[in-house]
């Protein structure tokens, strides 16, 4: 075995930035397995989505949904169901991914980040909280995208898509924003995809935020509401309906009179599309091994023996020849930390000199 020292120029640093894609069709969320997938909990504050039946050991959790209702919000004195646990939902997500103010209240998502601005509030709220096996280190930004249908008559022959939204996050790599306690977001804008005159007007609405290293989307409930009720709808498509028994509940109804496990039901049969890109940071440490001609020639393996003796060379003027196998990293204390096999064994002679390459990723 033979040892060199690393110098401080035998070491960089790297950081690689690794996406996958993540599509979660309308048939996971509310389709292939109907509810057995989706558990809903004892103390009734979300719900959740997994890939396959949830009792099955092969089930991965994907995500979370549940709706949140704002004190200051108009529809907040109508709520009749699980009234403080909506109220609480929202808090509990208004404190953790907008922060508090300088009066210690806690502050309301707005509509286009611009928080000391004032500008619209969106206070009516679906939440969809991605799981970290799917989202990884964040969602990559510019990558998000959710399709709703938004067909105003409920039918459960798939008639709901027939007219759709698409809500995208447009913000890329640098049109994002930064104060947010939990980190970077971009704004979420709304067109539309599918069907005719579903919107009030020809244009891109900000309808949510999207919170890259949190992994979760706020979705204001206006995607369902028309003009009259304060929502993007044209008045003339009307507000989206959310059951088909003629009582034309549409989102207000269900914000207020369902309770959050029914109120996700209703919203789950209404996605059609989410995907996104997420984002794994992997950083390394690279080191340069480098074996000039004159190192690394000879080897103090047992097999180089020959009647006690190193064997280098049967003929006196031969060029000794050694083999590299492994490269060992040792701290300062001579403690073997890291261990790098190579594919194949490297002939080393005076005549050859060899830069190893060794990455640790971590």
């Amino acid at each position: 075995m033979s040892f060199k020292p690393l110098l401080a120029a035998d070491k960089v640093t790297t950081r690689t930035l690794l996406h996958e894609a993540i599509p979660l069709t309308g048939t996971i969320v509310s389709g292939t397995y109907g509810t057995a997938n989706i558990k809903n909990f004892a103390h009734g504050m979300f719900q959740s989505v997994y890939d396959y039946p949830y009792l099955s050991s092969s089930a991965n959790h994907i995500f979370d949904i549940t709706v949140g209702v704002g004190a200051n919000s108009s529809l907040y004195s109508s709520v009749t169901n699980q009234k403080s646990k909506k109220a609480n939902i929202y808090n509990q997500m208004s404190q953790v991914l907008v922060g508090y103010d300088v009066t210690g209240s806690i502050l309301r998502f707005d509509e286009d980040g611009n928080i000391s601005d004032g500008g619209t509030k969106l206070d009516n709220v679906m939440v969809f909280n991605f799981a970290r096996l799917l989202s990884k280190d964040e969602i990559k930004k510019g990558s998000f995208r959710m399709d709703l249908g938004v067909t105003p008559t409920y039918s459960q022959d798939g008639g709901v898509f027939a007219s759709r939204l698409k809500i995208t996050d447009t913000s890329g790599s640098d049109g994002y924003l930064v104060n947010s306690p939990a980190g970077e977001y971009g704004i979420l804008y709304a067109t539309q995809s599918a069907g005719t005159n579903v919107l009030a007007a020809d244009r891109d609405y900000a309808v949510g935020l999207v919170y890259y290293q949190a992994g979760i989307a706020i979705i204001s409930g206006s995607v369902f509401n028309d003009t009259d009720l304060g929502g993007i709808l044209n008045t003339s498509h009307g507000e989206v309906e959310f059951s088909d028994n003629g009582t034309g509940e549409h989102f207000d109804a269900i914000l207020t009179g369902s309770q959050i496990s029914g109120a996700c039901d209703n919203i789950r049969n209404r996605i059609n599309n989410i995907q996104f890109n997420n984002t794994i940071e992997l950083n390394s440490s690279i080191y340069f091994c480098r074996a000039m001609n004159n190192e690394f020639n000879y080897s103090a393996n047992p097999t180089y023996l020959s009647a006690s003796q190193i064997r280098v060379k049967n003929v006196l003027s031969d060029n000794p020849v050694s083999y590299i196998t492994t490269v060992g990293l040792y701290n300062t204390n001579n403690e073997l930390l890291a261990v790098a096999k190579l594919s194949e064994p490297l002939k080393k002679s005076p005549d050859t000199e060899f830069t190893i390459r060794v990455r640790l990723d971590y």
